[in-house]
Order: C-alpha cells, then sequence, then structure tokens
C-alpha cells in the first residue's frame, strides 16, 4: 500500500488549548528568569494516546489496538541587545514511543522507542530599529526550526513520523506515528520582512533529515497583505535536491518541482464569518498538477452554545504531492478524516472531499464537534479506489491549563475493500476506530 497522508504530525498536541499549541508548535514554557530585556523558559509537553481500529489497511487481518506517547522538553528564551533588537533561541529534545500492536496503516510495530533532537535554533529580531518596517519589521533565524506557510495547505512542518513496520525499520523516526512530536526541519535559514500587518514576506531554505520524505532540500518566498478583513499571500517553492536512495520515483520528481500558490483567509469584513481559498499548481517533470480547497463558515454567537458550521470542498489532481503539509486548526486541516488521511488513503492526491464540520461550546473550555467527510476518486486507479465516507465525533476537554482530555470515534465506510480495489482488510462494512488523547503541558 501507498503510504497514508498523514504526512505531518498531529503538531505537538490536540484540543482546545492545544490547537493553539498545535499552530505555534511550541510547548507550554514555565519561566525560569525573566527581567526587562532577559527571558528564559523551561518549555514541556507531554502528551499520551490510546487507539483502537477495528480493520486494518496493511493487508493484515483483523483490527489494531495500540498506545502512543511522547515528551517534549528544553529551553527557549530571548535577550534585548540594548537598542540593537532581541535574539532569541530555543532548544529541545523529544522522546517518543509505540506500544501494542502498531498502528492501523502498520507504519508502526510497537516497538519504537526514541530520544531526539527537534529544535535548535536562533534568531534575530529588529524590534523597533526600522520604523518604516514595522515592530521587528526584519527577522532572521537559522538551525533545526519549524518553518509553517500560509494554512500548512502545502508546508505545515517536517512532522511525518514512520516507525518499524515498512523498509526494514529504515524510515523509523521514533514511532509515536498519529501524535508525531517532531516537527522540525533539520537545516533552515529564514528572512521575514516587514512584521505581520500591511505588506510583508519572507524567503527561506530547508532542508528535511527525514527519510519519509526523502530528505527534501527546497527554498521558498511568501508575500503577503494582512488587513483587518483578512490575508492574500502569494508563495514560491523550488524543489532543490532529495537523496535518491531513500526516495521513491514520485519523491524524485521534487527535484527542479516549482511550486505556485495563492491563498486567502480571514472575514472579509463580515462579522462572524471565516473564509478561506487556496489555489495551487505544480510544474515539475511529469506534468503539471494542481490542488485548491475552498472554505466557508459561521459562528452564531447570538445562540447558545455559540454553534459554528463550516463547509469546505478540497480538489487534488491525480499526480498532486502533497509535500510537508500537516494539523494545522485543528481536526481535519490538513489531515482530512481520522481514519482516512492516517491509516487508509491517500486522500490528497486523485481525489476530490466534500466536508462538513459543526462544533458547539457548552462550556468555555469545552468542545464538542462533528466531522463528515465525502471522498472520491478522480481518476480510477489499477491499484486503489479511495471512494469512502466518514463521520467523526470528538470532544475537547481543557480540565486546566495542565490537563486537556480529547475522545473521539470515528466512523468510516469505503467503497470498496482490499479484494476489489480498496485497502480495507475484512470487507468494506463500517470501521469502528476510536482514541483518547490526554495531553499535560507545563
Amino acid at each position: 500500500m501507498g503510504y497514508p497522508t498523514r504526512l505531518l504530525p498531529l503538531a505537538a498536541a490536540i484540543g482546545i488549548g492545544l490547537a493553539n499549541l498545535a499552530a505555534s508548535q511550541v510547548a507550554s514554557a514555565y519561566e525560569l528568569y525573566s527581567d526587562e530585556d532577559s527571558h528564559l523558559n523551561a518549555d514541556f509537553l507531554a502528551v499520551y494516546g490510546w487507539f483502537n481500529s477495528r480493520k486494518n489497511y496493511d493487508g493484515s487481518a483483523g483490527g489494531s489496538s495500540w498506545r502512543e506517547g511522547f515528551i517534549k522538553y528544553g529551553l527557549s528564551g530571548d535577550q534585548g541587545l540594548g537598542g540593537a533588537g532581541t535574539a532569541y533561541g530555543a532548544f529541545n529534545l523529544v522522546s517518543s514511543g509505540t506500544w501494542g500492536d502498531g498502528d492501523a496503516a502498520g507504519l508502526t510495530d510497537g516497538s519504537e522507542r526514541t530520544t531526539k533532537f527537534d529544535e535548535a535554533y536562533l534568531g534575530w529580531r529588529s524590534a523597533d530599529l526600522f520604523p518604516l518596517l514595522g515592530e521587528n519589521g526584519l527577522d532572521v533565524s537559522f538551525g533545526r526550526q519549524i518553518i509553517k506557510i500560509g494554512d500548512g495547505f502545502i508546508i505545515n512542518d517536517d512532522g511525518l513520523n514512520f516507525g518499524n513496520g515498512v523498509a526494514d525499520g529504515n524510515l523509523n523516526r521514533g514511532g509515536a506515528y498519529y501524535l508525531a512530536a517532531r516537527h522540525a526541519f533539520d537545516r533552515t535559514a529564514v528572512l521575514r520582512i516587514g512584521g505581520d500587518q500591511g505588506w510583508h514576506g519572507s524567503a527561506m531554505w530547508m532542508k528535511s533529515d527525514n527519510r519519509a520524505q526523502a530528505e527534501t532540500e527546497m527554498a521558498a518566498g511568501t508575500l503577503e497583505y494582512t488587513a483587518a478583513p483578512g490575508t492574500l499571500g502569494l508563495t514560491y517553492i523550488h524543489g532543490i535536491d532529495v537523496t535518491d536512495q531513500w526516495a521513491s520515483d514520485f519523491q524524485k520528481q521534487r527535484e527542479g518541482m516549482d511550486i505556485y500558490s495563492l491563498r486567502g483567509a480571514g472575514n472579509a469584513g463580515i462579522e462572524n464569518v471565516n473564509l478561506a481559498f487556496e489555489y495551487a499548481w505544480q510544474d515539475k517533470d511529469a506534468g503539471a498538477e494542481k490542488a485548491w480547497y475552498a472554505e466557508a463558515g459561521y459562528t452564531f454567537t447570538g445562540m447558545p452554545w455559540s454553534p459554528n458550521l463550516t463547509y469546505r470542498y478540497s480538489r487534488y489532481s491525480e499526480g498532486w504531492d502533497s509535500m510537508f503539509n500537516g494539523f494545522s486548526r485543528g481536526y481535519g486541516t490538513w489531515f482530512q478524516g481520522e481514519v482516512a488521511a492516517n491509516y487508509s488513503g491517500p486522500y490528497n492526491s486523485n481525489n476530490d472531499v466534500h466536508h462538513v464540520a459543526f462544533k458547539v461550546t457548552p462550556l468555555e473550555n469545552l468542545t464538542v464537534g462533528a466531522l463528515y467527510f465525502d471522498f472520491n476518486t478522480l481518476h480510477e486507479r489499477a491499484t486503489l479506489n479511495v471512494d469512502a465516507r466518514e463521520l467523526d465525533l470528538y470532544a475537547e476537554w481543557a480540565v486546566n491549563e495542565h490537563l486537556i482530555i480529547s475522545p473521539l470515534i470515528g466512523l468510516y465506510k469505503p467503497k470498496k475493500d482490499a479484494d476489489n480495489g480498496g485497502n480495507q482488510v475484512g470487507g468494506n462494512g463500517t470501521n469502528v476506530y476510536s482514541q483518547l488523547t490526554v495531553a499535560v503541558p507545563f
């Protein structure tokens, strides 16, 4: 089976409070020292999850029951330079593991235990040094760090965490495939100009050390305009190199590939509305490929529990390369369907997806939601048909600032099974998938 499309992590975690952690990819911090010009923090985040799938997607009969966990720990801080801007940096490690049967896609086998560096970077921000560029209008950083462009539709981070279940363990990055704690690119250099309002942009270089991503090397640039109604942005990405030893024929096309994207997000000046879109195309040796989405949501603030309803349509051409996309705003972005994207897949090439999301907030610290996905194969493949529907029911409960709990149940119904063009083993009946994730930030 081809690799599922959960190419990136569940970020650092999940849930109400952890949605913000996931977006920033930074563990919670404990202040060790602080004065007017200096800050030093101890960063710590622990996440543990229990998972069960009644069906498998790796050719093996029966289901899978497994556990995953990681601890992310390190230091971060900043130092004022006496009117010459601010230096900042972070250094952390991640200890992770998978226990039990391994995941339902067979990417882990339950034997993974690893401690590795994640982030280790230094940077400098200009503060008020260049008034025409705004506060911190110049920002330079380098080292091992997380890079995200826009909504994470193309690049969210480097979080694909395979285990010992494939390629004789040569792609093993430490297990914890679903939680996927490691996000940083191995080597980066980033220049950001203009802050985050009005016209601003960036130029960046990044090199992955992730074998499952063929250790891809890329350069990228962005140009954006941000105002009250929202942000419009242009992105350009150029593929420089991959490591042939680890690259599939498909990934080898990243060498010399150019990616262009137009995107936008905001409320367009309409209260309680959320709008987003992105249109991207890839120019590579095998031909041009395109992917795009459009999304609209509304929050009914005048009703009890402030219901939010969102619809999104996304479409990926037959040979679209999902690159380094990932979880950015919560469940369903950009791993669409907890079963579909994480285990069954792939669902970010040769298909379109209708997605409806509904959530309510009965308590300030509790969100309950439902996610529906309708997946349709665009062109019939000789090896895999991905037509399916999925319904995910979840809750996100921030018990307190140091404990966040999120249970989820997924109902996944493919059109075909492993015997007639699909990949679900044991028939095309509805798979009942469940998980419980607990996060402890400090």
